[in-house]
């Protein structure tokens, strides 16, 4: 017998406003002497002894940049991961000033500024192609975004990055020292704002499915036969 549908009230996050930005951070520019010391270079080999590293002519025309998107400790991170990257809402004097907004189809609305903070770590790592060099402390970066949403007092934000890229490149000076370091972020900012509600729909209770109880024959494999072909062999005839 099927079950009958009733009327079932559930508490769900309701999504007021949701658009996606891609955001390029203005370039970081190591340079220099001052730059060099920032980026705490750790060598993958024997420095020598009473060197100041800055000093070392280890950058050959083999030589490549990369960088990879961390948390503070310098662990690799995925960008849909929301462990050691943040995004926050900052808290503006007075709430979320309410601004008239002119939509494409001349129609106005008013939405609320929502101010969005992103920060998060990268590491460079240098490699030639002998393997790598190389690897720079996490370097911090952040980012302040300005949202006009649909905000209403109760809402909250809930931010995730959909896509990150970091670029490095590499400038020596004609004795293969170092120089200068460029890295470039580019980011896919998903945000929404949220608030839970209680709305009522047209369902029926769910139950558990039956547990399967998986039979097993010990650890060693069972050998099958290969499939057959039956429409053309055994038993198949040219001349019937």
């Amino acid at each position: 017998m099927e079950p009958i549908k009733e009327r079932l009230c559930i508490r769900v996050p309701k999504v007021y406003d949701w658009v996606n930005r891609e955001v390029e951070l203005p370039v970081s520019c190591h340079m220099g002497k001052h730059g060099f010391d920032n980026l705490d270079f750790d060598f993958h080999f024997d420095l020598p002894e009473d060197t100041d590293p800055y000093e070392l002519d280890f950058l050959s025309d083999a030589c490549e940049a990369s960088c990879m998107i961390t948390d503070s400790s310098g662990n690799p991170v995925d960008h849909n991961c929301e462990e050691g990257l943040e995004i926050t809402e900052i808290i503006q004097s007075g709430g979320r000033p309410e601004v008239t907004v002119t939509l494409p189809d001349g129609e106005c609305v008013t939405l609320q500024r929502v101010k969005v903070l992103v920060r998060g770590y990268y590491v460079v790592r240098i490699l030639d192609e002998d393997g790598d060099l190389c690897y720079s402390a996490p370097q911090p970066f952040a980012t302040i975004q300005t949202f006009f949403l649909c905000a209403p007092e109760g809402t909250e934000l809930v931010g995730h990055i959909t896509f990150a890229d970091c670029h490095a490149s590499i400038i020596s000076d004609p004795h293969n020292c170092f120089q200068q370091l460029d890295v470039c972020l580019t980011l896919c900012l998903d945000i929404q704002m949220e608030a839970y509600v209680k709305i009522e729909v047209e369902g029926k209770f769910c139950d558990p499915r039956p547990d399967i109880d998986i039979v097993t024959n010990g650890s060693c494999p069972v050998k099958h036969a290969p499939p057959q072909c039956p429409e053309i062999f055994p038993g198949y005839s040219l001349y019937e």
